[in-house]
């Protein structure tokens, strides 16, 4: 097992929450699945999951090298729950297919969250 790539990200939960309160659905439409919006939708404080959601996918982008466009879009990356409640990164469409081309195998991602910012952490792993 070897790295491919390391990323972190930072987020400003209000930016995210501004975004939301500015753009609407549209906004997060274009950035989250369905189930990561039902997910968040239904915390006592969703801007605090859609901004550790937000990192995670930035994280993704830098571990990955690609940032966010034709190799790996908004909508490749899901962050899901495991079996113990831990953050998983599931890829999809034009994400996978990166993946599978590079040899990475999983991604591991963190999150975090406090009052007013979230941060997430991914790490790209090849077998």
């Amino acid at each position: 097992m070897s790295i491919f790539g390391i990323g972190i990200d930072v987020v400003e939960v209000a930016r995210i929450a501004s975004s939301m309160s500015e753009f609407g659905e549209r906004f997060a439409v274009k950035i989250f699945t369905d189930a990561e919006r039902a997910y968040c939708d239904a915390q006592k404080r969703p801007e605090l999951h859609y901004a550790g959601r937000f990192a995670a996918k930035e994280a993704v982008a830098k571990a990955f090298g690609t940032g966010i466009g034709k190799d790996l879009a908004w909508l490749d990356m899901e962050v899901s729950r495991g079996a113990s409640g831990e953050p998983v990164m599931l890829l999809s469409g034009a994400g996978k297919a990166f993946a599978e081309r590079n040899g990475i195998r999983e991604v591991k991602i963190s999150l975090s969250h406090a009052e007013h910012y979230a941060v997430a952490n991914a790490l790209a792993m090849l077998w």
